[in-house]
């Protein structure tokens, strides 16, 4: 890796002719939605990109990797933890990406940056002001929503958007989101998240998938000829993971060997264990806790269904901007029960790779259920379809 403090270095060959500055507090090697689709965007334009982003553990062996250069500044979790270290951290992200952000325009000369999130924006902001550059920011739901809790922030996000040469949003409901709540003239682009199979490791191989397929379903003591549901996210109220419990023991009153695998972590844990308890099915219903991204592709393998019945919550003050997990399972050959709101229409089209219902009607949900659980081949044509649509991208470059 190359570090800020080696500005002197040679520039690699393979990176003779780097323009574009891509700039996310989110990067890999930390596991985070937008630091992966910042990533793949890195990935299709390897000579034209340097990396800016937050340090984290083991970004020095990561960086080494990579076919662009990649500069971080520095994180602690000492002094980025608490209360103050809540308030301290946009502030330090601030400050260390507009002063590198100048450093490396003196070395590089890049002509763009591209901004990975709507978060710690002001510092792109004062970046358009200093340099001759022209930017564009990428958001993704939440960090709309940040931006507008502060009638000072929504006022410069307005003008940081304004000044941007482009808007890209990773799905049409985060677009619409954007035009409601802002009217601008700046041209807004859908670009939505792609999968990546090296994120999976080499358990995304199809050889493997059968090993680990098994491997998972005998972790949890699952009958191969069991019918498996899986959720990946976290545990909070408004993923509805209770509405699938509860049909848990619906589907076993009509003759249905089902079981139901979650994984993430969260502060409706012990609320979900107590449901699955009080409705008798315990032993049906298994936490994974926290998987990481090389072990989840054995979770995909090992189920039949995909379900997430995530909610809107205004109290939670979020959006689903795309939902990712969603066009994982389909990557994998898994149909898809989702909701019928939000982001989740680009990555779920009904009848095509998944079933899309109310999820605050208990029939509809039912009747998805059913239907996949009984017919077997419904889940194998949706869950071919949704392999070809979980192949799709777009180039970011086509925003140029």
């Amino acid at each position: 890796m190359e570090h800020i403090s080696q500005l002197t270095t040679q520039i690699r060959e393979k990176t003779a002719y780097p323009d574009i500055l891509v700039i996310s507090r989110l990067f890999l090697p930390k596991e985070a939605a937008i630091g992966e689709y910042i990533y793949n965007r890195c990935l299709q334009d390897p000579k034209r990109v340097i990396v800016l982003a937050s340090g984290c553990s083991g970004d020095k062996v990561f960086d080494q990797a990579q076919q662009f250069p990649v500069y971080r500044w520095p994180y602690s979790r000492y002094w980025c933890s608490g209360f103050m270290g809540s308030l301290l951290k946009p502030i330090l992200n601030i400050i260390w990406s507009f002063v590198l952000a100048i450093k490396l325009y003196f070395r590089y000369h890049y002509r763009y940056i591209e901004w990975g999130h709507g978060y710690e924006f002001p510092s792109l902001l004062l970046l358009s002001y200093f340099l001759p550059i022209r930017f564009f920011i990428y958001l993704h739901g939440n960090d709309i929503v940040c931006a507008l809790r502060n009638p000072l922030l929504r006022s410069l996000f307005k003008l940081t958007l304004k000044r941007a040469e482009g808007i890209v949003c990773n799905s049409s409901h985060t677009r619409d989101y954007l035009r409601t709540t802002f009217r601008l003239n700046t041209p807004t682009h859908v670009i939505n998240p792609a999968i990546r199979p090296e994120k999976f490791g080499k358990a995304a191989n199809p050889s493997n998938l059968d090993d680990l397929r098994v491997c998972v379903r005998q972790t949890y003591n699952i009958p191969e000829t069991a019918i498996v549901i899986l959720s990946v996210g976290k545990l909070v109220k408004h993923k509805n993971f209770d509405r699938v419990i509860d049909n848990i023991p619906l589907l076993l009153t009509i003759g249905v060997d089902v079981h139901y695998i979650l994984c993430g972590q969260g502060p409706c844990e012990p609320e979900l264990k107590s449901l699955a308890n009080r409705l008798r099915v315990d032993k049906r219903v298994h936490f994974a806790g926290y998987v990481s991204d090389r072990e989840l592709a054995g979770y995909y393998a090992a189920c039949d269904i995909f379900a997430m019945l995530t909610v809107l919550d205004s109290k939670a003050q979020s959006m689903e901007g795309f939902g990712i997990v969603y066009l994982e399972a389909s990557y994998f050959g898994k149909p898809v029960i989702a909701p019928r709101l939000g982001g989740v229409l680009d990555a779920v089209q009904h009848e095509e790779n998944g079933i899309l219902v109310n999820p605050n009607s208990g029939y509809e949900v039912f009747q998805a259920f059913n239907r996949l659980c009984q017919d077997r081949q419904l889940r194998e044509k949706l869950g071919h379809k949704g392999k070809e649509l979980a192949k799709r991208k777009t180039l970011h470059r086509s925003v140029y």
